[in-house]
């Protein structure tokens, strides 16, 4: 077994106050030993409930620095804690925790270095309330990627994921975003680097309200992203250009500064 490992979720949170609660309950805390919440200035009570909740890891930004910038926070604070496993967990109720255990799992074994909980392996992504767009969206953009970065997955653009502490440590993260793209360039560069990626399958949820989602001209702006990495990713590879954030000398989360990202709240 894994128990040895320490696992971490993190949840990068913006206007989650809704959802926290029933999110974090579901935690399975007979493998999870520690939760970090990353507040990136949200306008609602979202600290208030952190706080009633008893976590004992809140970082608080001052100033919001997007949804990338949160990540950076999420994993250099659980990495300062001594993580071995680290889970992203977003507080809007849109993935369930019920698969934590899976996904700790597969890494603790040694299977694998990189878990996404995918939605669209399986059926049921529409049926679970994935906008059309979203849906058509996601799979042109899966289907280019897994073109030009050679790899055969359901997805890239899920937001619930696994890493092993080696993953976060050795990924040049500080080159990366502060915005959306994050999510995307940090699965580049896994792939760049060598890392095993495995997918177990998601249900799908979108509640109205509820459940975070970026707007059609956001996810306009997310996409163009996505092609530019694709595109930087395979250039790199045939030696016609170099990026900072698939170099090896690239910069990594500074581990030293522990979570002076934000404001620690206690």
């Amino acid at each position: 077994m894994f128990r040895d490992q320490k696992v971490v979720v993190v949840m990068p949170a913006y206007n989650a106050a809704k959802t926290l609660e029933q999110t974090y309950r579901e935690i399975p805390f007979d493998i999870v030993d520690s939760v970090v919440l990353v507040d990136d200035a949200s306008q609602d009570n979202t600290l208030e409930v952190a706080r009633k909740l008893g976590l004992s890891n809140i970082i608080c930004h001052p100033v919001n620095r997007g949804y990338g910038g949160n990540q950076k926070t999420c994993y250099t604070t659980a990495l300062s804690l001594g993580a071995d496993i680290v889970i992203m967990l977003h507080p809007d109720y849109q993935y369930t925790p019920k698969l934590i255990h899976a996904m700790a799992s597969l890494i603790g074994v040694g299977q694998y270095d990189l878990i996404l909980a995918s939605r669209i392996l399986g059926d049921g992504a529409l049926e679970g309330g994935m906008p059309l767009y979203k849906y058509i969206g996601n799979r042109f953009l899966t289907c280019f990627e897994n073109y030009l970065l050679g790899k055969k997955l359901s997805e890239y653009h899920t937001g619930y994921r696994a890493f092993s502490r080696k993953v976060l440590e050795t990924l040049p993260l500080e080159e990366n975003s502060d915005d959306f793209i994050f999510d995307n360039e940090i699965l580049a560069q896994a792939i760049f680097f060598g890392f095993r990626i495995g997918e177990i399958s998601c249900p799908t949820r979108y509640i109205a309200g509820e459940s975070s989602s970026i707007s059609l001209r956001r996810s306009i702006t997310y996409g163009l992203g996505v092609l530019k990495t694709s595109i930087k990713f395979r250039m790199q590879k045939m030696g016609l250009k170099h990026y900072p954030i698939f170099s090896s000398s690239g910069r990594r989360l500074n581990l030293s500064s522990g979570s002076g990202r934000g404001q620690a709240s206690e």
